[in-house]
């Protein structure tokens, strides 16, 4: 099971954590290590990788809640995007899509973290304020707020670049 789904698992953790490359490999263990454990759970209603990219759905969320958790008391100091279809862009957009993807990963990467995971967690996995809440453990207009800053400083790197 390992081998043959991998490089899919592997493929989808680094394009949601990304720029944050480092907490891939835990994130793929714990995903193929939640599927060892859970397999006779595993119903057979949808395909064996779509369920690994399910359980790895989660294990990326709780990287987020973690993560975000842990700054709970450092409060410190937009969408990435959908990936472009290749097959229907013209090759300047394409080529513009990947900049400008590129460009937004090294901005988030220079950002503090907390203002980076949550940026990712509203835009990217499409959470709602009260759900991004409700998983840290923190008021709506904690995270409202939260939210206005990372926006700010993502907003202040981009246009210093």
């Amino acid at each position: 099971m390992v081998a043959a789904y991998i490089d899919a698992v592997y493929a989808y953790a680094r394009h949601r954590l990304a720029p944050r490359a480092e907490l891939v490999d835990d994130v793929v263990q714990n995903v193929f290590l939640a599927a060892l454990t859970d397999l006779a759970a595993f119903q057979g209603q949808s395909s064996l990788g779509a369920w690994l990219r399910g359980i790895a759905r989660h294990k990326v969320e709780d990287v987020y809640r973690q993560r975000l958790r842990s700054h709970e008391t450092d409060d410190g100091i937009d969408s990435i995007g959908q990936e472009p279809a290749a097959q229907t862009m013209p090759a300047d957009d394409l080529l513009d899509a990947t900049r400008s993807r590129t460009r937004t990963q090294q901005i988030l990467a220079q950002m503090p973290e907390r203002y980076g995971l949550i940026l990712l967690w509203r835009y990217w996995e499409e959470r709602s304020i009260r759900e991004m809440a409700a998983g840290i453990g923190a008021t709506e207009k904690s995270v409202e707020r939260t939210l206005a800053r990372a926006r700010a400083k993502f907003k202040e790197l981009w246009v210093k670049e």
